[in-house]
């Protein structure tokens, strides 16, 4: 599901605005909120109000959860342009051009199965723990391979239940180990 919020006529050259926006494309959205805390520009602040909207948008309208979105689309449309005149010497005016721009971010779920998947998984286990598993499967409720291990990865689903961490090794790491470490031929 894609959510989205605009910022218009937001005062401040394009070209500008797109050498921050450049720095978060497809990032997650907390994670992109925080990298622009850090940036200097004047464009870091309007494009962090436009992305608080937007994730305010998704919590408040769509309820999902600020962790689980990230930065599908962002990118700057240029504005109208004011065009005034500044003084020179000798009599001569020189033309401003006073440039404006258009935000447009797009957020949307980076695993959008994963809150039904976890709340079939929390059904399930109550149901175990009082012995009413048939109940449950008659009813033809699946519960994916994934779902569980999303939630084996995460400390605590509930109430202090604690479930072990599953350690998972990321995808490719032995490839790139073996070209680092690889014996060089004399």
């Amino acid at each position: 599901m894609e959510i989205k919020a605009k910022g218009r006529y937001l005062k401040i050259s394009p070209k500008k605005m797109r050498l921050v926006v450049d720095l978060i494309r497809g990032m997650d959205a907390g994670e992109g909120l925080n990298y622009l805390n850090f940036i200097p520009q004047k464009a870091a602040l309007l494009i962090a109000k436009v992305l608080k909207s937007c994730i305010a948008n998704a919590e408040n309208n769509f309820d999902l959860k600020k962790e689980n979105l990230f930065i599908k689309k962002i990118f700057v449309n240029e504005g109208t342009v004011l065009k005034r005149w500044q003084p020179k010497a000798f009599g001569r005016a020189m033309p401003l051009k006073k440039k404006n721009c258009h935000l447009e971010i797009v957020l949307e779920e980076r695993n959008p199965n994963l809150k039904k998947e976890t709340e079939l998984l929390k059904e399930k286990k109550i149901l175990e723990t009082s012995g009413q598993v048939e109940a449950s499967a008659h009813e033809g409720k699946e519960i994916n391979v994934s779902a569980k291990e999303a939630l084996r990865t995460k400390e605590t689903i509930g109430k202090g239940q604690k479930i072990d961490k599953v350690k998972t090794r990321a995808k490719g790491t032995k490839g790139v180990l073996n070209k680092v470490f690889r014996r060089k031929s004399i």
